[in-house]
């Protein structure tokens, strides 16, 4: 009997570096390319032994004199070699037997690292070498110092990126007149920057001010202006329900009782933003605009309209908020406006169970619920609506880009409950996402290129501006006192905290310390505790006591940092500012001010602060307004946070940046309009090479 065939071979398992080089996304010749440097080492000139200075890299050739192992405090290899001018040891504390081998005496080594004064005399401490020969020749550029992993060698990364370069498909897409003058083609630019010539200007080059940057920064944002334009091109081609507000209708009868419920009518920056909704509901393509107004300026109030043109022309809306505080604030707001209307609003958490909830979804699939609220249990498996028109996403950049999509998906009719409905079918509703960190010009230009944009740039009348002070911590016993003449005067006062309970890792003062410490030095006030980790009814309950005012005093972490609109509130401390972002310091701030009370937000600190830390709270003690708060977060942090990018993984931009590159953006939206036009095929293989899988987050 013939033996049994060998079963075939399966694929051959890749190598250590290889899977680094995977993990980082480096699988494409574009990829390793694209994967540029993040400074540059000069390695084309040799220094005596004699001539190095403590604390200065620098690179030498010399011979082996002696190799050997010590294993006195820890186990390390000490190799020390000598050229014509002296000697100089090098300790490796991390080797193997290969080293010794290549470094065993009498071999020419060339060594880079940094010297220092050792126990043994100078010295370098895991210097970069190799084993040479007397004509080994030096290289004849700068050598560039790459992104990397403990995995993937500099020498191994080097090797691969230039296999790579030669194969690497960088043709010239754009056509003639397309890029900004001066600036080389795109191949002589990755090639420049992966191995720039001795001489070139370092400062512009690990700057990214040098030419060959500006081409590579162009063509990202190039290709990210012609994906959003794409994204606005086929979302053209979608069609939604027509939301028109009847004569008379739920949208009149709201406007007209709103003096009343708010105090006064709305303002002109209000009214411009409902209008401009108003028109996108009622076309027949699905509005996609993105609603930002500051702190307190009035955007729930904006969001109760559209729903009530929803509702009114037959149509469900659903209001979905990052956390289960600001969905009750709405939910709270939004009863009192639409409830005497007679309409029915439904109020979906993930702490709402049992038969409640089961009687929410009921009346949601059914279509009794006109409106519905709530967290991120609005897009659960389980929701089904039966005529949904209009989604409002509040404070959006806080959902990852997945929820985003996931809501989009959900929300798109394509669910198999909904093939009965022949009046929802194969429509998608209308999207108003909403912003309190109202977003800068260049963000609005890139990454929202493809949204409209309402912006609500007055604050209703009766606001008093917010006094803003930044104490070092040791002045809490003359906030104290403030916080005591506060209470007596009937003024009511937040406490807001990093943490929730003392962690050993972090020395933050913390929520439950805080709250004992202040119920103990003031004990004929209410001092109650708020925090993420309470169950939905105590969470209720402390701010129930806190609104109507018999509590004066709420410790609470960044629950409140959105939706708690308490008029009487008039003095704010945030303990450890200086580990708060600059946005998220000026939502916390936002929580006060929001009456006729004179009010302040003073900012606790401890010594030393950072240079980011320093730049935050200036930026808080100079200006109140939320679009200059915006410009310098953007400088100081980057698009992340207000795109959500920090839960994608992925950031839609590597190499421009927004604060410096505006003139560069420019030419790239110009270029965008013309290359769909004129070039749509180059324009596809530009996206393509820049973005790949990239552009899907832009449908979020």
């Amino acid at each position: 009997m013939p033996p049994a065939a060998a079963p075939p071979a399966g694929p051959k398992p890749l190598s250590a570096p290889a899977r680094a080089l995977a993990r980082l996304g480096l699988v494409r010749d574009i990829d390793l390319a694209l994967h540029l440097p993040l400074r540059y080492e000069d390695q084309t000139r040799l220094a005596p032994i004699a001539s190095l200075h403590d604390g200065v890299a620098g690179q030498v050739q010399g011979t082996v004199l002696e190799c050997r192992v010590e294993t006195r405090a820890r186990r390390q290899l000490l190799v020390r070699i000598a050229d014509d001018s002296g000697e100089l040891m090098l300790r490796l504390l991390h080797f193997y037997p290969s080293t010794q081998k290549t470094l065993a005496p009498g071999t020419l080594v060339r060594v880079r690292g940094e010297l220092r004064a050792g126990f043994l005399g100078r010295e370098m401490v895991h210097p970069e070498f190799r084993a040479v020969t007397p004509d080994t020749p030096l290289p004849t550029g700068l050598t560039p110092v790459y992104p990397s992993t403990a995995q993937l060698p500099q020498a191994y990364l080097r090797k691969v990126i230039a296999s790579a370069l030669p194969r690497a498909q960088l043709d010239e897409l754009l056509p003639e007149g397309s890029v900004p003058a001066g600036l080389p083609s795109l191949r002589e630019a990755v090639t420049f920057l992966h191995n720039p010539p001795p001489g070139t200007d370092l400062g512009a080059l690990e700057g990214h001010r040098h030419p060959a940057w500006q081409r590579l920064k162009f063509d990202e944002l190039l290709a990210q202006q012609l994906a959003q334009a794409q994204a606005r091109a086929e979302r053209a081609r979608l069609r939604a329900p027509p939301l028109r507000a009847r004569p008379g209708g739920l949208v009149e009868r709201l406007l007209a009782g709103l003096p009343q419920l708010l105090g006064g009518s709305l303002t002109g920056a209000q009214q411009r933003v409902v209008a401009e909704i108003a028109a996108d509901l009622a076309r027949p393509t699905p509005m996609h605009r993105l609603l930002q107004g500051d702190v307190g300026s009035g955007k729930t109030v904006v969001a109760a309209l559209a729903a009530a043109a929803a509702i009114d022309a037959g149509w469900q809306c659903a209001l979905m908020a990052p956390t289960e505080i600001l969905a009750e604030q709405h939910f709270r707001k939004l009863v009192q406006w639409l409830q005497p209307q007679g309409i029915v609003i439904a109020w979906l958490t993930g702490s709402r169970k049992g038969r409640e909830r089961r009687e929410m979804l009921a009346a949601v699939a059914d279509g009794r619920a006109g409106l519905v609220v709530g967290t991120h249990a609005v897009i659960q498996r389980d929701v089904a609506f039966a005529r949904l028109g209009l989604a409002v996403v509040d404070e959006q950049h806080r959902f990852g880009v997945a929820q985003r999509l996931a809501l989009r998906e959900k929300l798109a009719n394509r669910d198999e409950a909904d093939e009965g409905d022949d009046g929802a079918q194969g429509l998608e509703p209308h999207l108003l996402m909403m912003s309190a960190t109202p977003i800068p010009r260049t963000l609005a230009m890139s990454h929202y290129a493809d949204l409209d944009l309402s912006t609500i740039d007055e604050l209703p009348p009766g606001r008093t501006p917010i006094v803003t002070k930044v104490f070092e911590d040791g002045r809490r016993a003359q906030v104290l006192a403030r916080i005591r003449d506060e209470v007596a005067q009937g003024k009511q006062v937040y406490w807001v905290c990093p943490l929730v309970e003392e962690s050993e890792h972090v020395d933050l003062q913390n929520a439950t310390a805080t709250h004992a410490e202040l119920s103990a030095v003031l004990p004929n006030t209410m001092v109650g505790l708020l925090h993420g980790r309470m169950a939905a009814a105590e969470k209720a309950a402390v701010m129930k006591l806190f609104t109507d005012g018999t509590m004066q005093l709420l410790v609470a972490t960044t629950v409140i940092e959105v939706g708690v609109d308490v008029p009487n509130a008039s003095l704010m401390v945030i303990e450890h500012a200086e580990r708060f972002g600059l946005a998220q310091l000026h939502q916390l701030r936002g929580r006060v001010g929001r009456g006729a009370v004179a009010s302040v937000c003073v900012l606790l600190y401890t010594a030393p602060l950072s240079p980011t830390g320093k730049a935050r709270l200036k930026a808080m003690a100079e200006t109140t307004d939320g679009f200059e708060i915006a410009r310098r977060d953007l400088e100081i942090r980057g698009p992340g946070e207000f795109m959500g990018a920090r839960q994608s993984g992925d950031a839609l931009l590597r190499f421009a940046d927004l604060a410096e590159d505006e003139p560069l953006l420019l030419h790239a939206r110009s270029t965008a309009a013309r290359l769909l036009a004129d070039h749509p095929q180059r324009a596809q293989r530009q996206v393509d090479r820049w973005l790949g899988a990239k552009t899907e987050f832009l449908k979020a």
